[in-house]
């Protein structure tokens, strides 16, 4: 409970101090619909679906490194981070919290442009929104990973997308299979599979990275 309770409490001041700022969200927002707007003209007329859902793809997970980027600059502006360490919890908790926190904000951008996405580029599957909702899972938690990975060094902001975008591929892979084939079922297994796997492993290797 103790542990829940830590969670609950830091994931409610990433959640507070993004209200009170809005840096986040609305960065995250205006990028994703800015993206499928210029895609919506790009692309020829008459272009596939599978063409249609790459594009998706790429602004999901470019939009999400957006955010990632951005999850632990209040920590690392006010030098907290060192603080949050060493608290009396499970530094396991630390990055739930962000995982969650960040989930939340891609999440909102989505309903935003999931909608703006079937306007453009002719509707939008089930398929697709559970391909989205089990990729997020994927994506916050190994990015929170790497976001508090990169963090710590000078070149953060090249250093972050180095690292997350291989580990994105999967999860790519899955979301166009569940968006464009007739029995989506094998992607969306994939999917979860990932996020279990990476999720395990994130959160039992989180405490030996903010050590270090």
């Amino acid at each position: 409970m103790n542990y829940l309770a830590d969670v609950r409490a830091l994931a409610r001041k990433d959640l507070l101090l993004e209200l009170r700022a809005r840096d986040t969200l609305p960065s995250m927002l205006l990028f994703v619909v800015a993206v499928f707007v210029v895609f919506h003209f790009a692309l020829p007329a008459g272009s596939s679906d599978r063409a249609a859902s790459g594009l998706l793809w790429v602004a999901i997970v470019f939009t999400a490194l957006l955010g990632l980027g951005r999850a632990f600059v209040p920590e690392r502006e006010q030098r907290v981070l060192d603080a949050l360490v060493l608290a009396p919890c499970d530094r396991s908790a630390i990055w739930l919290a962000k995982s969650i926190a960040t989930f939340a904000f891609l999440g909102a951008a989505e309903v935003v442009a999931l909608p703006v996405f079937a306007l453009f580029f002719h509707g939008l599957s089930w398929s697709t929104v559970a391909g989205v909702a089990l990729a997020d899972v994927g994506i916050c938690t190994v990015g929170t990973f790497v976001g508090a990975t990169a963090v710590v060094t000078r070149a953060r902001e090249l250093l972050l997308p180095l690292l997350f975008l291989p580990l994105a591929i999967p999860l790519v892979i899955g979301g166009v299979g569940a968006s464009v084939v007739d029995a989506p079922g094998r992607y969306l297994a994939f999917l979860g599979l990932y996020d279990v796997l990476f999720a395990l492993l994130c959160w039992a290797a989180f405490e030996y990275v903010v050590v270090e």
